[in-house]
């Protein structure tokens, strides 16, 4: 699990606190030090660059063909999904972020984020068509999909990964165990006896 880069929180007269630093066991690092949390993320291509090149880019599952996401999740390596199923899934998604091109109206590059909508939030799904890897679509929905959670003051965000593509998520602000912290998912997997 990978988690957004530890941050500072704003602290209540930080002229009367010591200089001390201490560590919670949550993914926040509070800090004697006023720093206000950032609520954006440097956008390394903007959105009229973006449509100068055919791209557009949606924050919705309006005209969002779920057969040809199907199809780019298929194309990295994701096994093919029931599209009713995705379907709800994204009905229950609270951030999205796509890229279409233009003239081909098919999505090329897709990320998404589910949480509780105050503290935090994981990101699932990170894709770009193998066909267009290489050109910042993957960091464009990266960026933006940060940028949408921190302005809505969700500063805990995590996400999954394959060791592979670690090196992507690292210059967006992305940690493996800040502090020790380690992710756990449940496994129906039987136990081997010993």
């Amino acid at each position: 699990m990978l988690l957004y880069n530890p941050i500072s929180t704003h602290l209540p007269n930080p002229l009367t606190l010591k200089p001390t630093t201490h560590h919670h066991h949550r993914n926040v690092t509070v800090s004697s030090q006023y720093q206000p949390i950032p609520t954006t993320v440097n956008i390394s291509i903007p959105d009229e660059s973006l449509k100068s090149k055919g791209f557009n880019l949606h924050r919705s599952i309006t005209n969002l063909n779920l057969d040809h996401l199907n199809s780019v999740f298929v194309a990295v390596g994701f096994p093919r999904r029931d599209t009713t199923k995705i379907q709800l899934a994204l009905e229950n998604t609270d951030s999205i972020m796509w890229i279409e091109y233009e003239k081909t109206k098919r999505p090329v590059a897709f990320a998404r984020a589910t949480g509780d909508g105050v503290f935090n939030a994981i990101i699932w799904d990170v894709v770009v068509d193998p066909n267009f890897q290489g050109i910042g679509l993957g960091k464009a929905v990266m960026e933006r999909l940060v940028t949408e959670l921190l302005g809505k003051g969700i500063t805990n965000i995590a996400l999954y990964s394959e060791p592979r593509v670690l090196g992507f998520y690292r210059p967006l602000g992305f940690v493996a165990d800040p502090d020790g912290i380690r992710g756990m998912v449940y496994s129906r997997k039987k136990k081997k006896n010993r």
